[in-house]
């Protein structure tokens, strides 16, 4: 890749370098990439019992880092502050595991209560001249299924060697292996609490060796680049911690009117739905209907009526509703990085790997890959795959809907940007650029003269879709003094060659419309004839020719003279479309075009948006046309004499 721009100005693709015949797409993704991100899931998926400790343990010493920096910043002691703030967080779990099984053993007890409410409810379904509704209908159904299967596996005749009705032996074994009971029963019981004990001494050392884990990280991925690792760690450190700490805090804004709210409404055990409404909004998108199901069904159970279900039902809906759209988006202050179809898909792969443990933890553990994939080149497929900021700078995402011929998105991603910025500034900045891609990919021979005419007409419909914008920026633009009388500049701008220059000549048109100027846009073919240019009516005062080719043809650069000779005192100026920003000096592509046109005799010539408005609006008579070339005295030819006969 040669420095930071083509030679047209356009920055590179993202996964493009561009050599001396062009843009050539680089593979961000092969084989070995791939292998390696399954072979990563499948180590994962078969050492789930050693690896989930250890990733809970990690993003349980991310979410603690904040609270031990501000008790070691009070004066507290390292090892003190450890100790506090994994005292704290583990206390809060096991006081909230403790309420939660003593409200979930009440509920097992009061079930049976709840049988009459079930049964008449159930009952309440079946209409009075007894015929059966839908939920009736599939009850019978089943019941002449189980009928049906019950009535064939009786008719089927007895095994060989045993009788109709012949009694069968039942034998009861009891094993008195000491090591399978303990398999059985004991292990089971001792196999979480051995988990979170060693869950809670890796962190508490992970705490401790913060930074020499963080030292060792570094040695081991980028001390060549020592900034961009330290970056990295603390990316990741601040976008983990946030989202956990966030989360929580949402959680509980969440859970505390369910609570309250079941409570008012008469649900049995609402602390217990509230806990369980705090633990279960950390599974993504289906956390909340999980959570939302239990007390519906016991409210179903406990109340004679429905308006206990519906209260509970209207609650959740309430409740979420706010929560969504009004406390998240607040709260929220810097984003996972995150696409919400990249928290989908890491929490099915996330439960494959781990179980119910990875749907909890996939949202937190797929962030720690795109930071790592925005700072490592290995493992840039997750960026690209996860992350929520765009994979195509917006120039290339503007060139390929204009390439797919989809206006409609396009319109709507620039109506999107100009709520920020001025619409010559969008022009700049997206729209000729990506006209200097697709003019690039001609010049390679990637695009025919079809698949540019089409990208033409595309673009076309795309900047007359945004001529309400330049209206809006004319009426917003500063009024002139009451009394003055404001000079009316009139200005016609062209097509240098292609149907793509027309596009950009409109572009520029519609940003000097918008600034008070009377635009008239022209093609090409027209203004080869001259007609519009010598018409009646009052002539322009400035025709502005734009050329996306840096090396434009001297044929197509003459028009300026014939312009001149046509039209006398008419300033004819051109614009060499480059991109903004561009550090170096212009090509010397550029610059031979530049030193032909000012020999030819053109008034101007501009590279960006802002030179070529400045130099339009800028006042000065015509420059006059350099004097021609003296010729040498043709020799004249005289025919010889015919004698003719009368």
């Amino acid at each position: 890749m040669r420095g930071e721009m083509t030679d047209s100005g356009v920055p590179p693709l993202p996964g493009t370098s561009y050599g001396d015949g062009g843009p050539v797409p680089t593979r961000r993704v092969n084989w070995s990439t791939a292998f390696a991100v399954c072979l990563g899931a499948a180590i994962l998926n078969f050492g789930g019992e050693v690896f989930l400790p250890l990733a809970i343990a990690t993003l349980v010493t991310f979410a603690l880092s904040p609270l031990v920096s501000v008790l070691r910043r009070r004066g507290m002691p390292h090892i003190l502050a450890v100790l506090v703030a994994v005292t704290i967080a583990f206390s809060s779990v096991g006081v909230v595991l403790a309420v939660m099984a003593t409200q979930v053993s009440q509920v097992v007890e009061s079930l049976p209560g709840y049988q009459s409410n079930i049964i008449a409810k159930l009952n309440s379904w079946t209409p009075e001249d007894g015929s059966s509704n839908v939920i009736g209908r599939v009850v019978e159904m089943m019941s002449r299924i189980n009928s049906e299967i019950t009535g064939a596996l009786s008719a089927m005749p007895p095994a060989e060697g045993q009788g109709a009705g012949a009694p069968v032996t039942v034998a009861v074994v009891q094993d008195q292996n000491l090591w399978r009971m303990l398999q059985d029963v004991l292990f089971p019981i001792i196999s979480p609490i051995v988990t979170a004990g060693l869950i809670i001494v890796v962190v508490i050392f992970m705490l401790m060796e913060r930074e020499e884990l963080r030292d060792r990280f570094i040695r081991l991925t980028g001390a060549n680049d020592l900034h961009r690792t330290t970056e990295m760690l603390e990316d990741a450190g601040a976008r983990v911690a946030s989202y956990l700490l966030i989360q929580i805090l949402v959680n509980v804004i969440y859970a505390v009117p369910i609570g309250v709210g079941l409570w008012i409404i008469g649900v049995p055990n609402p602390e217990l739905w509230a806990l369980l409404t705090l633990i279960l909004r950390f599974v993504p998108y289906i956390g909340p209907i999980i959570a939302a199901t239990l007390p519906l069904f016991l409210a179903f159970a406990a109340s004679p009526d429905w308006s206990m279900v519906l209260w509970t039902a209207a609650l959740f809906a309430g409740v979420e509703l706010v929560t969504s759209n009004i406390v998240e988006p607040r709260l929220y202050g810097s984003h996972t990085g995150l696409s919400p179809l990249a928290v989908i898909i890491s929490a099915i792969v996330w439960t494959w790997i781990w179980g119910p443990m990875g749907l909890i933890l996939s949202t937190p553990m797929t962030v720690c890959l795109v930071v790592l994939g925005r700072y490592l080149p290995h493992f840039e497929v997750f960026d690209i795959l996860f992350g929520d900021e765009p994979v195509l700078a917006a120039h290339a995402r503007l060139y390929q809907r204009l390439l797919s011929g989809d206006t409609v998105e396009s319109v709507t991603r620039a109506e999107e940007a100009l709520e920020d910025v001025f619409l010559a500034d969008y022009y700049q900045t997206v729209g000729i650029p990506a006209l200097l891609l697709a003019q690039i990919d001609y010049d390679r021979g990637v695009l025919t003269q079809g698949q540019q005419d089409g990208i033409a007409r595309s673009a076309t419909r795309f900047v007359e879709a945004l001529e309400p914008t330049a209206a809006e920026e004319r009426t917003e633009a500063d009024a002139p003094p009451v009394g003055a009388e404001v000079a009316v500049v009139r200005v016609v701008v062209a097509g240098g060659r292609s149907t793509l220059d027309d596009v950009a000549a409109r572009m520029l048109g519609q940003a000097l419309s918008a600034e008070g100027a009377a635009v008239t846009a022209l093609p090409r073919a027209e203004l080869t004839a001259m007609t519009a240019l010598t018409a009646e009516g009052p002539p322009p005062d400035c025709l502005v020719l734009s050329f996306l080719d840096p090396n434009p043809s001297r044929a197509s650069l003459l028009i300026v003279r014939r312009i001149k000779r046509a039209v006398p005192g008419l300033r004819v100026g051109a614009v060499l479309w480059e991109q903004t920003g561009q550090s170096r000096a212009p090509s010397r592509t550029v610059a031979i075009a530049r030193r032909e046109l000012d020999a030819i005799g053109a008034d101007f010539v501009a590279g960006t948006m802002e030179e070529a408005m400045a130099l339009t609006f800028a006042e000065g008579a015509a420059k006059p046309l350099p004097e021609a070339r003296k010729r040498p005295p043709r020799k004249a030819v005289r025919r010889p004499a015919v004698s003719v006969a009368v």
